[in-house]
């Protein structure tokens, strides 16, 4: 596809304002750019979920508890 001259841009022009009329045009506009600044946030919120760092919640790192065997007598020492 080429370059888009000043005689294409307003032949698009006139055939998009014929296909969807004068009075839909602002309406249509306005919503394509809200449509659009809700993507932007949604995407901007993402990123930050991304990035913001996680908390540490498993105890992979604590010591394991004492192990009980059941099979050596109970010793108390006096």
């Amino acid at each position: 596809m080429g370059n888009l001259g000043p005689l294409e841009l307003t032949l698009i022009l006139v055939i998009v304002v014929l296909l969807f009329g004068a009075k839909r045009l602002p309406e249509t506009a306005k919503s394509v750019g809200q449509s659009l600044k809700i993507f932007k946030k949604t995407i901007s919120d993402d990123d930050e979920k991304k990035e913001a760092p996680r908390e540490v919640t498993s105890n992979d790192d604590a010591a394991p508890p004492p192990s009980t065997r059941s099979d050596e007598p109970n010793r108390t020492e006096l």
